[in-house]
């Protein structure tokens, strides 16, 4: 009994030591593979090679796009004034584009400065055009206008073939066998010469009246061809009035200013304005104001029609 119990303590001894034996001759498990890096800037491509992730884009709203025009942010430019127009040829002899100024040699002599802005319209033959297309040298037209002491272009024409041009003033020198006429234009700042042929037609009203009948003082308005170098051939002569001649006006009233003492009026004969100058030692009618239908008799002395008598026909509204 007692034999059979050693010999299972011995049994049991050997068993355990031959299982510690066992796991001290066992290798080690191989360690776990670390996880790949991750990254948010890098992603691994399909080749296995690290590729950077695109950029982000950075919101772009409608309102980037939006450029304001720097010519809408100017206040707009008020109606070009309804003043009687003066047609001037001449040479182009400056442009001043920055403080949008032409400055003409006039037909006839002289030079002129004109003003001009975006109301002003160019034309190139019947073509519309803009002030980039003047060139100095070039021959034009411009219908002008005063505007307050400057002198405004309305429009401006470049013409390509012989140029003509128109004129209104006062004749200061007249010779019939002369062959040439100078005036004095309201706008011009230098008299105006202009030579006379065979072809020149006189005019007083609708008749034909010989040269003889032009004289010096006349009020008259021209129609001229320009031959170039200064030299303007006068095509037409009408004889406005003539100096000492008695007119009679009768029309509505459209301005009167008694400050100058000068009345505007408006015919009913032909619908053009008059600008007659009263006589300063009468004194005027209390009963004279825009409106007024009047008759008007004058004399014509040097450049003007002063008055002689002033009858209101009717006070008007």
């Amino acid at each position: 009994m007692k034999f059979a119990a050693k010999l299972a303590f011995s049994s049991l001894l050997l068993g355990s030591f031959a299982c510690a034996q066992a796991t001290a001759t066992d290798p080690p498990p191989p360690p776990a593979p670390n996880p790949a890096p991750t990254s948010a800037m890098v992603s691994p491509g399909e080749t296995g090679r690290i590729q950077p992730l695109p950029a982000a884009t950075p919101d772009v709203t409608p309102e980037a796009d939006i450029v304001a025009d720097p010519a809408s942010l100017l206040p707009d430019l008020p109606p070009v004034p309804r003043a009687k127009a003066t047609l001037i040829g001449g040479t182009v002899e400056r442009l001043d584009r920055v403080r949008d100024r032409v400055t003409v040699r006039v037909f006839g002599g002289g030079r002129m400065s004109v003003l001009y802005d975006p109301r002003t319209r160019v034309y190139l033959g019947t073509k519309d055009a803009s002030i980039a297309d003047l060139h100095e040298g070039e021959r034009i037209y411009i219908d002008t206008i005063l505007d307050g002491n400057t002198v405004f272009a309305r429009s401006i024409r470049v013409k390509s073939a012989q140029a003509q041009g128109e004129s209104q003033g006062t004749v200061t020198e007249y010779r019939a066998d002369g062959g040439e006429l100078t005036l004095r234009d309201s706008i011009s700042p230098t008299p105006v010469r202009v030579r006379l042929n065979s072809s020149t037609r006189f005019l007083q009203g609708d008749l034909v009246v010989p040269a003889g009948t032009l004289l010096a003082g006349s009020l008259v308005a021209i129609k001229f061809n320009s031959e170039g170098n200064g030299r303007d051939v006068a095509r037409e002569i009408t004889i406005l009035a003539l100096p000492g001649t008695r007119y009679t006006f009768a029309g509505q009233v459209t301005h009167v200013d008694l400050r100058t003492g000068l009345v505007v009026i408006s015919s009913s004969t032909d619908q053009k304005s008059y600008e007659i100058y009263l006589d300063p030692s009468a004194p005027p009618d209390d009963h004279l104001h825009p409106g007024a239908m009047v008759t008007v008799v004058t004399d014509f002395r040097g450049s003007r029609y002063v008055a002689r008598t002033l009858t209101i026909d009717s006070q008007g509204k």
